[in-house]
């Protein structure tokens, strides 16, 4: 199983990524709830670049996938 550490640590500074629910055996709820943690104290060493990807579930939108940039600092 991938951690973000470990995806994160693969990319060079600058490129970005994605990051899904399925790359870390998360449900959509819960990587919604781990993406939305990051937006208010920011994510573990990258930067969120456009717009998260949503999945229905039962009626209601969950993020599912995001873009990352690795942070240079």
């Amino acid at each position: 199983m991938a951690t973000v550490e470990s995806i994160v640590s693969r990319q060079k500074d600058g490129a970005q990524f994605v990051i899904s629910a399925r790359m870390l055996r998360l449900t959509p709820e819960e990587f919604d709830a781990l993406v939305r943690a990051w937006l208010v104290d920011g994510p573990p060493g990258f930067v969120l670049v456009g717009v998260p990807h949503r999945t229905v579930v039962d009626g209601a939108f969950f993020i599912d996938r995001i873009t990352a940039a690795k942070s240079t600092a």
